[in-house]
């Protein structure tokens, strides 16, 4: 029998869900997943090193971030170290939450309300890796006197060495006298401990072990592969993260239930954003905006900031009104993403000039996007043009004057523009300088689709011919 906490897979409900209530409330449950690493911090820390590279500006940041750069540094650099206690107070709460009982049997896993309470005092627990402290203190140019000293990370790299000995005594035990699931939670243990505090290759590693259990059902296999996906995300291994996904997605053919499906959409779709596969992640994006379960890898609204902002670019109008305009999963977090709503609320409202002031303005949070940075340059460019294309296809022919006034621009600015995209083939226009009137060349497809077909149905009779020669050889 394969190890699982439920052996019946879980199956969509058939009764039709109800609105939820709350704000940024997902409309699916998902099991509960490990906190570590965290993926907010993996933000903050981006945002950091984005301010430290110059590309996003103190002023930016911190309206974004909703505090001083440097008072997020220290928020960061206390988390990742010790939380702001001693270094002897830290290890000493850490050896207790580790050690193990007295009947020398795992503790029972908490449940639901428990559950979630254990895990939010895990969301602001210290990491106590000194790996990371090290990296973040190198690259931020972090030289607080409250740091820590190279003696204190030697002492925790020593300390995580003591604790990791008793984990891996747990394992030891839980083969020789418990069964099959008590050694997997043995072993989670160490993944989780290392996702948390030791480096990455140990954080993957840890987790491949996991993956190596006999008789490890899907389910958890899947568990197993979407945390080493976070860790790997977590330290902008994206290649690795890849790897671990196409895994994914193999092992999950076999079985699975729908939730876990569901989560594994996310997070492949965020690897499509990655890749800068922007049409594939927006088909996966916007069919998980009513089964959002995945809050270990972002929150609610971050992932409708990802819909939204994919979706622009390949939505047909009335499908855009449908899914991101009026749905409701889109209007309930409208408030807290008013940046991104605007900006489809214009672009469908033909309100071009707040379209390109929207664009603008949300250039600076694209920079603050671990995701989304990589392809702010080309993200803001098929906003541009996406918004020309719509404009141009209600006209045969319009003035420069006109199309910049209604895009709040200049005509020698709009002309630069226009011209640089006509160039790419990006728009079927032309313009007439000496006129100052842009005229569009709308494509003939179907004749084009007919012409097409008549190539292929020559080529394919050429090629029967050829093989009739040889038959009659």
């Amino acid at each position: 029998m394969d190890i699982d906490e439920n052996d019946k897979a879980k199956e969509p409900p058939t009764t039709k869900a109800k609105k939820p209530k709350k704000v940024a409330t997902p409309s699916a449950s998902s099991e509960s997943a490990s906190v570590h690493p965290d993926m907010s911090l993996a933000q903050d820390i981006h945002r950091l090193t984005m301010i430290q590279n110059g590309k996003l500006s103190v002023e930016d940041a911190t309206a974004i971030i909703g505090c001083k750069p440097e008072e997020l540094l220290e928020k960061v650099m206390t988390r990742v170290g010790t939380g702001g206690k001693s270094l002897e107070e830290a290890m000493k709460e850490n050896e207790a939450k580790y050690k193990p009982s007295g009947e020398g049997e795992r503790k029972v896993e908490l449940k639901d309300k428990d559950e979630k309470v254990e895990n939010e005092k895990a969301k602001s627990e210290p990491l106590l890796n000194p790996s990371l402290y090290r990296h973040l203190q190198s690259t931020l140019s972090y030289t607080s006197p409250t740091a820590l000293t190279e003696d204190n990370l030697n002492t925790l790299t020593s300390h995580h060495e003591s604790i990791l000995q008793q984990l891996n005594e747990a394992v030891t035990k839980a083969k020789e006298e418990a069964g099959d699931m008590e050694i997997l939670h043995a072993h989670m243990d160490i993944a989780r401990y290392s996702a948390r505090s030791l480096p990455k290759d140990a954080a993957l590693e840890a987790c491949k072990t996991v993956n190596a259990l006999p008789k490890l059902s899907v389910g958890k296999k899947l568990d197993a592969f979407l945390e080493m996906a976070r860790v790997a995300s977590f330290y902008s291994d994206y290649k690795q993260m890849k790897t671990v996904l196409e895994s994914a997605a193999k092992a999950i053919a076999d079985g699975g239930d729908w939730d876990r499906r569901n989560r594994l959409k996310v997070y492949q779709a965020l690897n499509f954003i990655l890749m800068r596969d922007v049409e594939s992640a927006s088909k996966l994006l916007v069919e998980g905006i009513a089964t959002f379960s995945c809050t270990e890898l972002c929150e609610y609204p971050e992932f409708i900031t990802y819909a939204i902002v994919t979706n622009l670019l390949y939505l047909k109008r009335t499908e855009l009104k449908k899914s991101i305009i009026d749905g409701s999963e889109v209007l309930q977090v409208a408030t807290e993403i008013p940046l991104v709503i605007k900006l489809a609320n214009t672009l469908y409202e033909c309100d071009y000039k707040a379209y390109l002031h929207t664009i603008v303005d949300l250039q600076p949070h694209l920079i603050a996007n671990r995701y989304l940075q990589p392809h702010a340059g080309y993200l803001l460019r098929e906003l541009h043009v996406l918004a020309f294309h719509q404009f141009l296809d209600s006209y045969q022919s319009v003035t420069l004057e006109s199309m910049a006034e209604s895009f709040g621009v200049g005509t020698e600015f709009l002309d630069v523009q226009l011209s640089r995209f006509i160039a790419a083939g990006r728009l079927t226009a032309k313009i007439d300088k000496f006129g100052g009137v842009v005229e569009t060349n709308r494509p003939d497809w179907k004749n084009a689709r007919y012409q097409e077909m008549i190539q292929k149905g020559d080529l394919l009779l050429n090629r029967i011919q050829k093989l009739g020669r040889v038959v009659d050889l």
